[in-house]
């Protein structure tokens, strides 16, 4: 059942929930707290929970804001983190790789027989590339989101035989969630063993991360803790189910912000978690952080930028997080628990406001609620739109009475630009897909997740310019003179 929490121009201040007494070195909790009020009022986001980590040392964990169900957000609360999961997926091939079990330049088809595509090139993809994003499949070569959902990482890998491959092998990077779908299956190939369980005993556990999980299908599988998520439409926040999608080994992590600090710290702690457990060499979280090529800048389930940043975001319809791993040693995770829109970047603009906090950079002053503003933009135009048709119906008869004097195709050629709004709604997944997403694959239910209210908006444009449209050719044929019999 969908429920609202109208946010207004100005949210009120995010309830802080502390989580476990961390060491708060560096870490100013008040500033924390004017940081997250600011994002959560521009971005719409009622709850968020955040990890500061430096070196081996978590600083600062907490939870702000509430759930769909008005709990408090705390450190522990469990949220899905969506593709930031791709680095637990390329951790764990990464033991393997060290275990002298996997070769990361060998085909996958060595340790997945069943695995082929639909193009001989398919062969020659290797678990490198896998990783890489640079197999050759795309969302455009498979779409991994508009095609049936398969039910375990076995069906992925079944699934993928449909794909071809828009380049060589290893020559151009296009990011999609299929490469780590079948990554991990090649985990529970090689292991012997569910992805899910090997995570648990080779990664959660050793972490110390016991609220942490993996799952296959959404929404089936989220555990009950998990509270459903929001989308947002006009100044309110709407609880949601995510729709139904395949996520383990892409994007099907569930964890907290407490566990993801000891996730950090491995990250920046050349492999150690804070007891000294070691989970990777820490020649292999270099090889994760950094590009193999030039020509790209993802490494290994993360990515990097110019200033040697290494981060990585997850977004899902219903949630979305961030990491960012700093040069200066500092970690930044933030879990929140709304989906991604046209206005609002998900989490990456609080990791990033937090690093430069952290840094000494202080905190930035509270921006304006450019979600809240766009949707009212689109709110004002969809009733453009719709007072624009009505006028132009009532208008329908005196526009045939001038139509009718003319020859018939100079008023047709008139009409044919009203059934640019029902092609704008008809391809918007497209659009959207190419415009915004950088070719990614997105079907109509997930855009209407995405941006319900330009959904609303191109919905009311194209009824009521096709509803024109129809009522003035019926009114231009009513009024011509019926053709004369031959004699």
């Amino acid at each position: 059942m969908i429920s609202a929490v109208i946010l207004g121009l100005a949210a009120p201040p995010a309830l802080m929930v502390p989580g476990p007494a961390y060491a708060q070195d560096g870490v100013d909790a008040g500033a924390v707290q004017r940081l997250v009020d600011g994002f959560t009022a521009k971005a719409g986001y009622p709850g968020v929970a955040v990890a500061i980590t430096k070196g081996d040392r978590v600083l600062h964990v907490a939870g702000y804001g509430h759930d769909s169900a008005g709990a408090a957000v705390t450190a522990t609360t469990p949220m899905p983190i969506a593709s930031l999961s791709k680095s637990f997926t390329a951790l764990a091939v990464m033991q393997l790789v060290e275990a002298g079990k996997v070769t990361l330049d060998a085909p996958v088809h060595d340790y997945l027989p069943d695995f082929q595509v639909a193009d001989p090139r398919g062969e020659r993809i290797t678990v490198r590339q896998l990783l890489n994003q640079t197999s050759g499949i795309t969302d455009r070569t498979l779409r991994e989101k508009s095609l049936p959902q398969p039910d375990s990482l076995t069906a992925a890998v079944v699934r993928a035989r449909a794909a071809t491959l828009a380049s060589e092998p290893g020559t151009r990077h296009a990011y999609t969630n299929t490469n780590y779908h079948l990554a991990a299956r090649l985990v529970e190939v090689v292991a012997g063993e569910p992805f899910a369980g090997y995570l648990r005993r080779h990664v959660f556990e050793p972490l110390g991360m016991p609220n942490s999980t993996t799952i296959d299908l959404t929404p089936r599988d989220l555990p009950h803790e998990v509270r459903q998520g929001h989308v947002y439409a006009y100044g309110a926040s709407m609880t949601a189910a995510e729709p139904k999608r395949f996520v383990n080994g892409s994007d099907g992590v569930i964890t907290t912000a407490s566990d993801l600090a000891r996730w950090l710290v491995v990250q920046d702690n050349a492999g150690l978690a804070t007891d000294g457990t070691r989970l990777v060499s820490a020649q292999s979280m270099t090889a994760m952080h950094t590009s193999s090529d030039r020509q790209w800048t993802y490494g290994m389930g993360w990515d990097t930028d110019s200033q040697g940043r290494v981060h990585h975001n997850g977004i899902w319809f219903t949630y979305t997080a961030s990491a960012l791993l700093m040069p200066s040693g500092y970690g930044i995770a933030v879990l929140g628990n709304s989906g991604f829109s046209l206005a609002n970047g998900g989490t990456d603009q609080l990791a990033d406001e937090l690093a430069t906090l952290v840094q000494g950079g202080g905190s930035a002053a509270p921006p304006a609620p450019t979600r809240l503003i766009a949707d009212l933009v689109l709110a004002a135009l969809t009733v453009m739109s719709l007072l624009l048709g009505v006028r132009r119906l009532r208008r329908t008869p005196a526009w045939a009475v001038r139509a009718g004097e003319r020859p018939l195709w100079q008023p047709v050629l008139r009409l044919l630009p009203r059934l640019v709004p029902l092609a704008v709604l008809v391809t918007l997944p497209y659009l959207l897909g190419t415009i915004v997403g950088g070719g990614r694959d997105i079907t109509f239910r997930q855009v209407a997740y995405t941006a319900p209210t330009l959904v609303v908006w191109s919905a009311v444009a194209a009824a009521m310019n096709t509803g024109s449209l129809v009522a003035r050719v019926v009114a231009l044929m009513r009024r011509r003179p019926a053709r004369q019999p031959a004699r």
